[in-house]
């Protein structure tokens, strides 16, 4: 870049550098806060706020807790003039708020200022002159002594009028430009309107540094307002103050490190509004009290109320980024962010924690007045599956099954991807509504009845393809009943993987939420079932998955309703049924029974039959005590060798082997 050879360092390092301050790792108490919005900050803005906003503005602060307020410059203009006026005479000021006044070193400036502020319960006169070597040369054509006897002379005229004047007045002196002063004269001029003004422990007086344009490094400052500090007369009845701006982008830093190097005030803005690149931002100081478990002494629990009376008052915008106020400085988008803060505020809750370590978040959005869901965990294309599930959980209390939870997050951000657009709370549940809940494009049911027979039997009516049909299958449960009933209508195989379920609390606590997850050729499948009762709940969430198989898709006709009848019939009579007795039941041929069934279903009949019975006995096997005699006898063999070669040749074990194992895993 060119030109860079036309600039150099403007500040002064003070004659001795002691660096005491570097030794201290935070601010252990707040400081004393000075509000100057209605001045610095209203004297920058394009349209000046009219009385009435300044008005509002001024109970705003007072409500956030500021104790002084610099309140206008009322000798520059007849509005801050008649402002100061209407605080008093409106008696708008509290007891132990004070206000502050800026005037120059200037008799008929300094006059006028008393005027402004006379019957006010208590004022500071803030009186300044630029003590740099730029505004000595170029703008006073002043010496040193020149400029010293200009803010003595100020000094001496502020303490005669504030005899003469109704009212409790209190002093401050700021040698402006302070950045671009030699800090060794800076300290003298400050000393010597001290010595004009005698201040006591009853009658302090404030020494205000200002970086009127900040030109220096963070620490570079410090070790300037150490030296100020420790050189200062009347330190223990002086409040050294500072009024940084943010040249630099430094003005927090500037302000913190000048607190450890011996500052007990801070004059600022909210938001940082102020001249070219503002003020310091006196939130974003507090706010990092605050994180550090220090009590600033002002209260921003309502941080989108403040942003929004400021907005509307300054016509000023805070940025999506400002600290701790703006729109999106407590978002994650990111996958792996989400994923941390959801798992750090599960932690939290579970832990009963009180102190504040969720990941990414440096205080928790609700001490300044945020939302988690709208505003935490914001969801686009980038964003995770933990994120995802967190906004299902915390708005609308479904808590998907870590199994289901990438698949979730992919059909969420899909649409986001495709949309170009982030996603609210309420779109993310839609989409997971339109993709677990509702769809059923091929088969639902219309009735299920269950009744205990050997196990559960389930008779279902599936609709399929605009026809009816009951099915009537066995099984360890009613879910397990029901599924049989799709595996032999449809003639598709697959496992019940995963099933979970939990109450509903959001919009009525009297529902129930089940998650069904099944297994076909290695890939997932699921389905969500909401209702009142946890088994329709758990058969609606099922329905939604097996209805994803692309079996059901290519199924254009389902089963003829002859082979469902007898495979109905072999279900209800697994243990004695034969086919024989089929043929009396059906009035056909057994051998045309039993080619039918193979030919319709691709099994023979013993299949079916073994098939059924050898899942009701891996059921007593794993859950009961009667032996594998009783056992054998009880699915429908006569001859338990019989039973145990079956058993073997269909699980590779022996029934022995199989309740063992299963045992063993419990």
């Amino acid at each position: 870049m060119k030109n860079f050879d036309k600039y150099e360092r403007q500040y002064f390092l003070p004659p001795v550098c002691e660096y005491d301050w570097v030794k201290k790792d935070h601010i252990e108490k707040a400081p004393i806060w000075c509000s100057v919005d209605l001045r610095d900050g209203n004297q920058a803005l394009i349209e000046p706020m009219s009385l009435d906003e300044k008005l509002e503005f001024f109970q705003m602060l007072v409500d956030i807790g500021f104790k002084e307020i610099e309140v206008g410059f009322p000798a520059a203009s007849e509005t801050e003039f008649i402002f100061m006026r209407t605080l008093i005479e409106r008696d708008m000021i509290p007891d132990d708020v004070t206000v502050q006044v800026l005037t120059q070193a200037r008799e008929h400036i300094i006059k006028k200022t008393f005027e402004a502020v006379k019957g006010a319960p208590h004022a500071v006169i803030h009186l300044y002159n630029s003590t740099s070597v730029a505004q000595r040369e170029q703008v006073f054509k002043k010496d040193k002594d020149q400029i010293m006897k200009l803010a003595v002379d100020g000094a001496e005229l502020l303490k005669k009028l504030a005899s003469e004047t109704d009212g409790d007045f209190s002093f401050e002196y700021s040698p402006e430009s302070f950045h671009g002063t030699e800090v060794e004269y800076a300290v003298d001029v400050c000393n010597a309107v001290l010595d004009v003004w005698q201040p006591d422990q009853d009658h302090k007086a404030i020494i205000n540094i200002p970086a009127t344009v900040e030109t220096a490094m963070p620490h570079v400052f410090a070790t300037q307002i150490e030296y100020v500090s420790k050189n200062l007369k009347y330190r223990d009845n002086v409040v050294l103050s500072l009024h940084p701006h943010n040249d630099r982008g430094c003005g927090v830093s500037d302000a913190e490190l000048g607190i450890l190097a011996g500052a007990d005030r801070i004059e600022g803005t909210l938001f940082g509004n102020g001249e070219r690149t503002g003020n310091v931002d006196i939130i974003t100081i507090a706010m990092n009290m605050f994180s550090y478990g220090v009590d600033p002494g002002l209260d921003f629990e309502n941080m989108p109320k403040i942003r929004e009376t400021y907005e509307r008052l300054t016509r000023m915008q805070v940025g999506d980024r400002a600290p701790y106020a703006g729109d999106l400085v407590f978002s994650a988008f990111s996958g792996s962010h989400q994923d941390a803060i959801a798992k750090g505020m599960a932690w939290r809750e579970e832990k009963n924690l009180k102190t504040w370590t969720v990941p990414y978040l440096p205080i928790d959005p609700v001490d300044v007045g945020r939302t988690y869901d709208s505003d935490v965990i914001r969801i686009n294309s980038q964003s995770g599956k933990g994120g995802i599930s967190y906004i299902l959980k915390q708005n609308f209390s479904i808590s998907l099954p870590m199994a289901m939870r990438e698949e979730v997050g992919y059909a969420v951000k899909q649409v986001s991807d495709e949309e170009h657009k982030e996603l609210s709370p309420q779109w993310v549940y839609n989409i997971f509504e339109e993709n677990y809940v509702n769809p059923r494009p091929y088969f639902t049911i219309n009735s299920c009845h269950f009744k205990q027979n050997d196990g559960i039997m389930a008779e279902v009516e599936i609709v399929f393809g605009g026809k009816k049909t009951i099915v009537d299958a066995n099984g360890n449960g009613r879910l397990d009943a029901v599924s049989n009933t799709f595996k032999q209508f449809f003639d598709i195989s697959y496992e019940l993987s995963t099933y979970e379920e939990h109450a509903l609390s959001h919009g009525s606590s009297s529902k129930a939420i089940a998650y069904v997850g099944i297994t076909c050729d290695g890939k997932n499948y699921w389905g969500v079932g909401m209702d009142e009762d946890i088994i329709r709940a758990s058969i609606s969430a099922l329905i939604v998955a097996v209805n994803k198989l692309p079996q059901i898709e290519q199924n254009e006709e389902g089963q003829d309703e002859r082979l469902t009848a007898m495979l109905n019939y072999i279900q209800n009579n697994y243990q004695t049924v034969t086919l024989e007795s089929m043929a009396d039941q059906f009035h056909l041929s057994e051998p045309y029974i039993s080619k039918y069934i193979k030919d319709k279903s691709g099994k023979t009949f013993g299949e079916h039959v073994a098939h059924i019975r050898m899942k009701r006995a891996k059921t007593l096997l794993k859950n009961g005590n009667m032996t594998v005699e009783n056992i054998a006898y009880a699915v429908g063999y006569q001859n338990v060798e019989h039973f145990t070669r079956t058993f073997k040749k269909s699980f590779d074990k022996t029934p022995l082997q199989y309740r063992n194992e299963n045992r063993e895993n419990k």
